[in-house]
């Protein structure tokens, strides 16, 4: 617990930003002063339930707020980000970071200059499942994922790389941490303007492959993500938070059979990935440290995302 409680706001507080609300104004090391709304009535009814201040706009928060998650449709990311940090107000963005690369790079200019915490929702790095099986993973040589839900018109805007598979781009990227030298991807338009299905290879300099799927027409949820290196395979269910690590025995020059692999099973903590996003960010404003997911990682999948697009064959 911190030594006082660091005074916080939520602006949008749709499917998400409502969950955002909820974690904020029970966390220990905070104080929800503000929600933020363009559906006043909507965020009238949350400030009741938590008894705070409702507005329907981010004029006024300066001042008021210290710290802010901003969890409004993309395309206002940029605009209410901007304001708030120009404002002293340290800003957590949901996912996809902005609408562009130039967007991202002058909040991360206008956040060094104003020396605060910028951090960028991709919140797959703090399920508690990925956290297990990082001291497992050295040197991934392939990597696979497949990310499936349904349908959620509300992302019609976006297709499925920027709705769920920049998830899976900046987990990728950070685990494998190398120069990316080719890229293959094919999609289709299924029920919106923009691909609902896509399917990318990545190829890195060190010679790593990933495969990445990404699919929004699926009837199920089904997040997984496998990584091959030598002697182990780490196979992470996001969505089940669950973990198994395959590996060759030690002192078994090959294998001949199941008794030549040990099964480990790491017993995952019951943790909301959510609040364990939140609570890093929390700290981070309070000890004035880096951010695990900063702009510049938001930034970073954002141009990957917007390459793949560029070379997506539909």
């Amino acid at each position: 617990m911190l030594m006082r409680k660091i005074k916080t706001a939520i602006i949008g507080v749709g499917s998400l930003g409502q969950h955002h609300a909820r974690i904020l104004a029970k966390h220990p090391d905070s104080e929800l002063v503000a929600i933020v709304d363009s559906d006043l009535k909507r965020s009238e009814k949350l400030a009741k339930t938590y008894n705070t201040s409702a507005f329907a706009d981010i004029n006024g928060l300066a001042g008021k707020a210290e710290a802010a998650v901003i969890a409004v449709p993309t395309p206002a990311h940029y605009q209410i980000a901007r304001a708030l940090l120009n404002a002293g107000i340290h800003c957590l963005v949901e996912k996809p970071f902005t609408s562009t690369v130039e967007e991202a790079e002058e909040l991360i200019e206008i956040s060094i200059k104003q020396n605060l915490v910028l951090q960028v929702g991709h919140i797959e790095r703090f399920n508690p499942a990925v956290v297990a099986a990082m001291p497992y993973i050295k040197s991934p040589k392939f990597v696979e994922v497949n990310r499936l839900g349904p349908y959620d018109p509300r992302t019609s805007h976006i297709g499925v790389i920027l709705d769920l598979m920049i998830h899976d781009l900046d987990m990728v990227t950070a685990l494998v941490n190398d120069r990316i030298v080719s890229i293959e991807a094919h999609g289709a338009k299924v029920l919106s303007d923009h691909e609902d299905i896509a399917k990318v290879r990545i190829k890195f300099a060190g010679g790593c492959v990933a495969d990445l799927s990404a699919s929004r027409v699926s009837l199920d949820k089904y997040r997984k993500i496998r990584i091959f290196q030598p002697d182990c395979y780490i196979s992470v269910d996001y969505a089940g938070k669950s973990l198994k690590v395959y590996r060759k025995k030690a002192g078994a020059e090959k294998v001949s059979s199941l008794l030549d692999i040990d099964v480990i099973k790491p017993k995952i903590k019951e943790e909301e990935p959510l609040y364990l996003e939140l609570d890093h960010f929390l700290s981070c404003v309070s000890e004035g440290k880096p951010p695990l997911v900063s702009g510049q990682h938001g930034r970073n999948a954002l141009e990957l995302a917007l390459e793949i697009r560029k070379n997506l064959t539909l």
